[in-house]
């Protein structure tokens, strides 16, 4: 048996050949462009044959006859029994003149060399987009019916199985796969598509809330997805039967699934939140087309609309098909596949194998350069309280990726000891004494840093100052307040106004300020702290939003308890689970990779939550951790004095992780 095949080097086609190959004694001829040669010896590897077998012809689809040679063609003259059209664009995104090209003019040049070959049995692998959107069920029998082709994918995909129907005079067979996905035994996929673009978006829902937290997602219409696997063997085994030619067949998921199925059973692959309540996008149906029109006529619509899409990795076209209307008979194929062991396996069984894969694989966050180094080498990095604990920590992974690396602190011996340790390791610091507690101070160090550096790339806001004491044990001790207030909040602000108009006149600058999971929580004994903090998150909302568009980014990182010189005094935190400085510097130069707007855990977050959904629920929670644990004997101002926790205080700790008691 002897075979031909376009598009042998695809996705699909690829695998079909080596499926092909299987057959005793089978012969593929493969259409491969002249500059491709070089790809052959790999395809082979890959089919497992030698070039008795798998033989490479040489062509291009846009020419006529597909380019292939006059000696080319009479040797496969009267000799192909099966000729297998794949080559198309399989591309929402592409342009029309590309799709054209490709999917209509191809096929009338692949239908010119079959004719002339004189193969036996045409078999043309079109999509279930040849429906266009019809509204209701799409049989198998049925082309003309066709709706709404007016996308070019749908347009082009109708068009070149018209020209099959009208202008082929070989015996035809024409299969319309339904949305290709990777292969159910493996996960194994080549590019992002179908239901693969909204896998960023769980994933982010993943990164962001725990996995038994209800979520919203969105219904639509019907979405048909098929694995690669069932695909292949069900093009050979019916292209094998006893065919009469003029027939189609639907190579679909009989069961199918609503959008927001399909979405909740990759989140639960993804083992991201469960979603509970459906949004249909059927509604944005009601909204007139004038109207939405007028809206994207807004520049902030577009700009939103543009930028939430970038984001997530969406086409644009992409909502235009979530309420996808066609629904798809395959009795036909069913009938075909009676006893051969070939069926659609369920979507819920492979799920995971898709995810697993594309998060391995295809995540276009794995091909970026994520590198701290490819982000900061050469630029100019300053870290405020850069002397000790988080700010030292996260000063010398700043200094082993290439940044010119600048601390500042009050403290002139720990500076000179910060800077001792990073040329023992190779590398330098630049340190300045500095009170950011000090107006007159902040103001001296920002003119300082223009003149010796001409500003700064990277602001990390860290020096900070921290109280644990209750607010009943502070009635007579209000200058806490203030001098919380004066470090954590005004300091930070008068540096980071200070170094802005630089970062405005570059149109570039990352500021990453060290907030708290206390702002989130609303962690008692810690009011003056979380209200600095809180001041500090406030005013970067506001000016994230002031500055969005001038190249200067923010981002806030609600920092869980590290294990610092600042909570030494508590004696009480020697057996809580803390971050070591260390991995708190690692979410500081993540904030400078991604320049997320917010940096938080899940606990955190879902402090936060609650706070916003059942406040009285929560704070009776926090009430109840903090009558658990006492002041610290310091705050107290007794010392020798050990804190005595009770066993509930100590199973607290451990399941409150990083938040401050």
């Amino acid at each position: 048996m002897q075979y031909f095949v376009t598009g042998a080097t695809g996705f699909i086609g690829k695998r079909l050949v080596r499926r092909l190959l299987q057959r005793k004694g089978a012969v593929v001829h493969f259409l491969i462009r002249r500059e491709s040669e070089g790809k052959v010896a790999a395809l082979r590897e890959y089919w497992g044959v030698g070039p008795a077998r798998a033989v490479p012809v040489f062509g291009d689809l846009t020419e006529k006859k597909l380019g292939v040679s006059a000696d080319d063609a009479k040797a496969l003259k009267g000799q192909i029994d099966h000729f297998f059209h794949l080559a198309a664009v399989y591309d929402l995104g592409a342009d029309e003149e590309s799709q054209v090209a490709a999917n209509i003019d191809g096929t009338r040049h692949t239908l010119e060399l079959a004719k002339a070959i004189g193969a036996g049995h045409f078999h043309h692998v079109s999509s279930i987009a040849a429906a266009g959107l019809y509204e209701g069920v799409f049989r198998e029998d049925m082309f003309e019916e066709a709706e709404n082709v007016d996308h070019p994918y749908f347009m082009t995909k109708h068009e070149s199985e018209k020209l099959v129907r009208a202008e082929n005079k070989l015996a035809w067979t024409v299969y319309r796969p339904a949305m290709v996905v990777g292969d159910s035994q493996t996960g194994e996929m080549d590019k992002i598509d179908g239901p693969y673009y909204f896998f960023k978006l769980i994933q982010r829902m993943r990164q962001i809330l725990p996995p038994w937290m209800p979520s919203i997602g969105l219904e639509g219409g019907r979405i048909n997805i098929v694995p690669v696997d069932f695909v292949v063997n069900a093009l050979d085994h019916i292209a094998h039967g006893p065919r009469q030619g003029g027939e189609c067949f639907h190579l679909v998921d009989p069961v199918g699934y609503r959008v927001g199925d399909v979405l909740d059973i990759f989140s639960k692959a993804a083992h991201a939140p469960k979603m509970n309540l459906f949004v249909n996008a059927a509604l944005l149906g009601f909204i007139p087309k004038s109207v939405k029109k007028g809206l994207m006529a807004l520049a902030p619509v577009r700009r939103v609309r543009d930028a939430v899409m970038k984001d997530l990795g969406l086409p644009e076209d992409m909502l235009t098909f979530v309420n996808y209307p066609t629904r798809f008979d395959c009795r036909g194929t069913l009938a075909a596949l009676k006893g051969s062991g070939v069926e659609c396996p369920n979507l819920k069984d492979y799920a995971w194998r898709l995810w697993d894969y594309w998060e391995r694989h295809l995540d276009p966050d794995l091909h970026r350069d994520r590198s701290l180094r490819g982000t900061v080498a050469g630029k100019v990095v300053l870290v405020t309280g850069g002397s000790s604990g988080i700010g030292l920590a996260a000063a010398h992974t700043f200094a082993e990726a290439g940044a010119t690396t600048i601390i500042c602190g009050r403290d002139q011996d720990k500076l000179d000891e910060a800077c001792k340790e990073a040329k023992a390791k190779g590398y330098q610091f630049i340190a300045y004494p500095a009170d950011i507690a000090d107006m007159a101070d902040c103001d001296r160090f920002v003119q300082l840093l223009v003149q010796q550096h001409g500003g700064v790339d990277f602001l990390i806001n860290n020096a900070g100052r921290s109280i644990r004491r209750a607010i009943e044990g502070s009635y007579d001790r209000f200058h806490d307040f203030e001098r919380t207030m004066q470090l954590n909040y005004f300091g930070c602000l008068r540096v980071t106004m200070g170094l802005l108009p630089g970062m405005v006149q570059r149109r570039r600058g990352h500021v990453v300020n060290i907030s708290s999971i206390g702002v989130l929580t609303n962690a008692p004994r810690f009011s003056a702290y979380v209200a600095s903090k809180a001041a500090l998150d406030a005013w970067t909302r506001c000016a994230s939003s002031e500055f969005a568009d001038q190249g200067i980014t923010f981002t806030t990182i609600n920092m869980p308890l590290v294990r610092t010189p600042m909570i030494a005094p508590t004696k009480i935190y020697n057996n809580v689970p803390t971050l070591s400085p260390e991995e708190a510097a690692d979410m500081i130069a993540q904030a400078c990779i991604d320049k997320p707007v917010r940096i938080a855990t899940r606990l955190g977050v879902t402090g936060q939550v609650m706070h916003a959904l059942v406040p009285r629920i929560a704070q009776i929670v926090m009430n109840t951790s903090f009558r658990m644990f006492p002041d610290s004997a310091a705050a107290k101002g007794e010392k020798g004095a050990k804190a005595q926790l009770s066993p509930e205080a100590i199973a607290m700790q451990q399941m409150m992780r990083g938040i401050h008691f």
